[in-house]
C-alpha cells in the first residue's frame, strides 16, 4: 500500500500534536510515502509559523527542518508538480472549496493513482485538513484522518 501525505499530516511526523503517534506508525510502516514536491514549501512555512507562534523554538525548527530535508532524499519518493497537476488542480477547485495549495495536493495524489493500481498498490491520501479529505474521497480516493487516531496519543505518552 502507498500512502500520500499532504503537508498538515507529514508536519504530525516531526512536530508533536494531535495525530502525530499515528502518523508515525503510518509513516514508518510504510514501503511507499509520497509527497507532493510542493509539500517541501508547505513544511518549511507550517515550521516558521509554529516557530512564529511560540509552540517550536529555533533550535527544533531548524532540528525538523533537517530531519526533514533528510526524509526527503532518503525516505519519501516526492512527486513532481507538472502542467497536468495545475491544470487538474484549477479544476478541482471548481469543485470543491479547495485553497490552491490543497487543490495541488489532491491533484498530485490523484495523478498517482492509476500507476499506483497498475501496480497493485492502492493509494491511501492522508491529511489532517476535513475539507480536503472529503474532496478527495468525493473524487474516489481512499482516505485517512490522523485526527481520526488520536487515541494512540495518549497510548503512546
Amino acid at each position: 500500500m502507498a500512502c500520500y501525505l499532504d503537508s498538515s499530516a507529514v508536519v504530525k511526523y516531526y512536530v508533536t500534536e494531535p495525530g502525530s503517534a499515528w502518523v508515525r506508525q503510518r509513516v514508518d510502516g510504510e514501503d511507499a510515502v509520497l509527497l507532493s514536491e510542493i509539500t517541501i514549501a508547505e513544511v518549511a512555512a507550517a515550521l516558521g509559523i509554529l516557530h512564529r507562534m511560540g509552540r517550536i523554538s529555533a533550535r527544533h525548527r531548524q532540528d525538523f527542518w533537517e530531519r526533514f530535508e533528510r526524509d526527503c532524499a532518503e525516505r519519501y519518493d516526492l512527486t513532481p508538480v507538472v502542467h497536468e497537476v495545475i491544470y487538474s488542480a484549477a479544476k478541482l477547485c471548481d469543485r470543491h472549496p479547495l485553497r490552491a495549495y490543497d487543490a495541488l495536493q489532491l491533484a498530485a495524489g490523484m495523478a498517482l493513482r492509476p500507476a499506483l493500481a497498475g501496480q497493485g498498490s492502492p493509494l491511501v491520501f492522508v491529511s489532517a485538513d476535513e475539507s480536503l479529505v472529503a474532496a478527495a474521497q468525493s473524487e474516489g480516493l481512499a482516505v485517512d484522518n490522523p485526527f481520526w487516531h488520536t487515541d494512540l496519543d495518549v497510548q503512546n505518552a
